[in-house]
């Protein structure tokens, strides 16, 4: 089917889906949604990163728009405010670049480097005033976006994704010496660490500014929300996963569900892919049930109080926007410049990223 009739890209180009990639449940119940500050959006972000220093100027221009690093971010938080929105896509953005500076670390054979990165991110997240300034633009813009989400919510919101981001952090630096090593980690191994180099808890907090409150431990631990949340993050690191995988085959990459299928379970390429997409289709399928029974939980939160109204409807627009994940992660990953390798003049060199092999910090 092609991706053009919802697509958020300004090229009027049909992108037609690869069959070993259409999955047909999404394309028909998950409609796709799009904020309607997405244009502005798009232009500030890009504005953001020039400021900040993140990507050089002539990749902002070539690239910027085409990573749609935005849409993926305006088909989510649906609902959000746009100072909200501009907060999330902004990190989304530095995320993006976070990943690629760690990839090209390894790549370029840098642990100094990367080492004295992972502390000083550790030191902006837990003092990120003291950081806007750093000699580090990922640190600086770090900072920045930090500072920027610590703004909409309590004190308690920021300790909990504070919390959540440090865990982030040293899974990265797990990630970094698998990959040095070449140790290609266990299926069990992988599914655990992926859940934190994919960030699932992040993006799930980021739910709440979108939604105007935060929700109570209650709330959030209730079994049929926490399992919603989880499987649209499982579905999103699992699909990328398939997407990514020519990609990482073509770095020499260790950390992909197929990688370890075929290393520590002995399936060939063909039958990994098969197992990912089978394990991404019953993600969805799980999601289908367990999102009614979260939604009669959120019906029950509405017991005639208006802080009882106020969390029944928070709860249903985070439940709503775990839904929107599944249409914007999917169509992100066939308009997304980042995934098209078949593109590039060397399938291991994103042409996006600054590849220079200067020494260590």
């Amino acid at each position: 089917m092609p991706a053009f009739p919802h697509s958020t890209t300004a090229t009027a180009t049909a992108i037609a889906v690869p069959p070993s990639l259409s999955l047909p449940v999404i394309e028909a119940a998950f409609p796709r949604q799009l904020h309607p500050y997405w244009p502005r959006l798009q232009e500030k972000t890009r504005t953001w990163l020039l400021e900040k220093r993140l990507m050089p100027a002539d990749k902002i221009e070539e690239y910027a728009d085409g990573l749609c690093y935005t849409d993926l971010m305006a088909g989510y938080y649906l609902g959000a405010s746009e100072d909200v929105l501009q907060a999330i896509a902004d990190y989304s953005a530095w995320f993006f670049v976070w990943d690629d500076r760690h990839d090209r670390d390894i790549v370029h054979h840098r642990p100094v480097a990367w080492s004295w990165l992972r502390v000083r991110l550790h030191e902006a997240l837990d003092s990120p005033e003291d950081h806007l300034h750093h000699e580090d633009a990922l640190v600086a813009g770090f900072a920045d976006s930090v500072l920027r989400l610590f703004s909409f919510l309590p004190r308690t919101w920021n300790e909990r994704f504070s919390r959540h981001f440090h865990t982030v952090i040293e899974a990265y630096d797990k990630e970094f010496h698998n990959r040095t090593e070449g140790i290609v980690p266990t299926v069990e191994e992988y599914l655990a660490l992926r859940r934190l180099t994919f960030a699932h808890w992040i993006w799930t907090d980021l739910l709440e500014p979108s939604a105007g409150q935060e929700l109570p431990d209650a709330v959030r631990k209730h079994p049929a929300y926490r399992r919603a949340a989880l499987l649209s993050q499982e579905f999103a690191a699992w699909y990328n996963d398939l997407c990514s995988l020519p990609k990482e085959l073509a770095g020499d990459e260790v950390h992909n569900l197929g990688i370890s299928l075929i290393t520590h379970e002995g399936l060939n390429l063909e039958e990994a892919v098969v197992e990912v997409r089978r394990r991404v289709e019953e993600c969805i399928a799980e999601f289908l049930v367990v999102e009614r029974e979260a939604l009669r939980f959120a019906d029950a939160l509405a017991d005639g109080t208006v802080r009882g109204k106020e969390l029944s409807a928070a709860v249903r627009a985070c439940l709503g926007n775990m839904r929107n994940w599944f249409s914007s992660v999917y169509w992100f990953h066939h308009e997304s410049g980042r995934y098209m390798v078949d593109s590039w003049d060397d399938r291991s060199t994103p042409p996006y990223v600054n590849n220079e092999t200067a020494g260590e910090k």
